[in-house]
């Protein structure tokens, strides 16, 4: 399974800016290219408490040295975090098998998240084709109404459909967000309160779809149902 962070060194030497702290981001590229996984991801994660931004490299020095520790839901939060912002087959992959080693779910390669990958990669060239094509029928129907000529309620239906349809694809993204519980024996109640029957009690690492919040709790789908968690118990993407 190391191969596929093997990116990460060849990246290293991107990564060289020099924060405030007791160990600049340069001595903690230098403490993971030592092997003191450890000390180099305090020390990327100190920077990241304190603002900084994480690039790429960061992301996968931050996964991999929590996987060389044994922290697989640390390493599976920096990969889905990496992943979103650069969305790539094989970190899919890669996220699915750690998950089956360790019996944890949300991290399928189904439909969705290739749709999800798909769009990721080439959605601004979809919705660039389709604004352009939509923008042609508006053309032709002004065409036709500064012409004085009738246009078909049906092309008209198609057109507002068409428009609604691209609408919804241009804010999917928006919508989706996903988020890995930080701890064991986590609750999911069946409504934004402790005092909320338990639906399930799920543990450290399972992803979950965050469909929206409630003040301390999340909505989430898990299992094929909707449920509320606490807002601590998860990490958010």
């Amino acid at each position: 399974m190391a191969y596929f962070f093997s990116m990460v060194f060849l990246l290293g030497g991107l990564n060289s800016f020099a924060g405030t702290g007791s160990v600049s981001l340069y001595q903690a590229d230098s403490l993971f290219a030592a092997g003191r996984y450890e000390a180099a991801v305090n020390a990327y994660e100190f920077h990241l408490n304190h603002g900084y931004k994480p690039t790429d490299p960061m992301l996968l020095k931050l996964a991999y040295g929590w996987e060389k520790q044994g922290e697989v839901a640390k390493m599976l939060y920096y990969l889905q975090v990496y992943f979103d912002r650069r969305p790539d087959e094989a970190v899919l992959k890669k996220m699915h098998e750690v998950a089956i080693q360790n019996n944890l779910r949300g991290y399928e390669t189904d439909d969705l998240n290739y749709f999800y990958l798909f769009y990721k990669q080439y959605g601004l060239y979809l919705t660039v084709g389709l604004a352009l094509l939509g923008t042609y029928a508006f053309g032709i129907f002004w065409m036709k109404h500064r012409n004085r000529e009738p246009s078909r309620r049906r092309h008209k239906i198609i057109v507002l459909a068409y428009l609604t349809a691209l609408l919804l694809l241009v804010n999917l993204p928006e919508g989706y967000q996903s988020g890995i519980v930080n701890r064991d024996r986590v609750f999911l109640r069946r409504d934004p309160s402790a005092a909320a029957p338990v639906a399930d009690v799920i543990s450290r690492g399972h992803k979950l779809n965050i469909l929206g919040s409630q003040d301390i709790w999340l909505r989430v789908f898990w299992n094929d149902g909707l449920y509320y968690i606490r807002k601590d118990a998860v990490w958010e993407i």
